[in-house]
């Protein structure tokens, strides 16, 4: 039995501190697969309730823990089950961590770590939640409901860095960053500091990621119209496009399997 994917998008109410729920059920397949995991700009909080995970980020394999905390991710990974595959997670707006939970995001870059003692007693009625015997849809439900009580004392006005990344997110990374500083009227400086604690990546680092990820929501058939898919996406010409998107997934993007059930594209594809 193939892995069960499912993905909800969060309710209006949140949209601005989560982006969607996903989970991975796999009741009875224990086949050991290695998937590669690319990156697509957001940060998650993962639990896992069946076989941990091994994951090789640096070159070394390790094994996860169960309750995860996933920062931004400069290039592709690798995860590989060591037996059944159960986990639900969150996919947070890529400022939530620093925000909401004061992480300072730059010691999380190209890191999966444990979630912290602390900030697990906060979030253990969301793990009970998430590995609970619930439908996924009643999960999401829940879990949505202590989220809205949670922010409901918290001043979530954006600030001009945020709204930078909210704006290089709308327009799919398709601007320049001369261009963000100008219409949100911030300076370099000011949003590189914010960028570095709140997101943990550098402004230009992070619009070629989102505008990069930009590419799978194009690509929705086998026929690919490749020179379209360069124009839409933003890129100058076809060299750069396959240089950017060898960068993030290790292949040609004429070799890569857009339509293969797997957890990149789960995440990536609409």
């Amino acid at each position: 039995m193939d892995k069960i994917y499912a993905q909800k998008k969060a309710i209006p109410k949140l949209s601005r501190i989560i982006k969607s729920f996903w989970s991975i059920d796999n009741r009875e397949d224990v086949t050991i697969k290695k998937e590669k995991i690319i990156p697509d700009g957001y940060t998650e909080l993962i639990f896992h309730y069946g076989d941990s995970y091994k994951t090789n980020i640096n070159g070394v394999w390790q094994l996860q823990n169960k309750n995860l905390i996933a920062g931004q991710i400069k290039n592709y990974f690798f995860l590989e089950n060591t037996g059944i595959s159960k986990m639900f997670a969150i996919k947070f707006q890529p400022w939530v961590l620093a925000e909401l939970f004061d992480f300072e995001m730059f010691q999380l870059t190209d890191k999966v770590i444990e979630v912290p003692t602390k900030l697990f007693e906060t979030l253990k009625p969301i793990k009970e939640i998430a590995v609970s015997s619930f439908s996924f849809d009643e999960k999401v439900k829940q879990i949505e409901n202590w989220f809205v009580e949670y922010i409901s004392t918290r001043n979530l006005e954006p600030s001009k860095g945020r709204k930078a990344v909210e704006l290089i997110i709308e327009y799919k990374g398709r601007l320049e960053l001369k261009e963000v500083l100008n219409e949100i009227g911030i300076s370099d400086r000011s949003l590189e500091r914010y960028f570095k604690i709140n997101i943990g990546l550098s402004p230009k680092f992070y619009i070629r990621i989102i505008r990069f990820s930009y590419i799978f929501q194009l690509v929705q058939e086998d026929n690919i119209d490749w020179a379209d898919v360069v124009f839409q996406a933003g890129f100058y010409d076809q060299s750069h496009f396959i240089k950017n998107f060898k960068e993030f997934t290790g292949e040609d993007p004429t070799k890569y399997k857009f339509s293969e059930g797997n957890m990149a594209n789960l995440f990536l594809k609409k």
